[in-house]
């Protein structure tokens, strides 16, 4: 599971083996918004007179399916496992290297 501020690699796309943070989450589509990745161009029209219009690059959502975790400690792409520690938390787990992330 990806959750926000986690660092992430894009496996496919445009932006293939980019990596960034997670800003956003939105579960129901399963999608998520990265820090200056998967950038799309929006064009802004002037507000007052005399001001110019611009395009604006925005990060747009992407599927979580195109995207791999990566491990704090280890610094590889990663899938994640889950432990439940003695006292009945449950933490995740880096399936390379095993560390709790």
């Amino acid at each position: 599971m990806i959750k926000k501020n986690d660092l992430v690699q894009i496996i496919t796309g445009d932006d293939k083996g980019k990596r960034g943070r997670v800003l956003r989450i939105f579960p129901k589509i399963n999608k998520v918004l990265i820090e200056n990745l998967n950038l799309a161009i929006k064009h802004v029209r002037p507000r007052r007179e005399g001001e110019k219009g611009q395009k604006i690059k925005v990060p747009m959502p992407i599927e979580t399916s195109n995207l791999m975790l990566v491990c704090p400690k280890c610094n590889q792409t990663t899938r994640i496992s889950y432990r439940i520690l003695a006292n009945g938390e449950k933490h995740r787990e880096c399936k390379k290297c095993r560390e709790l992330i």
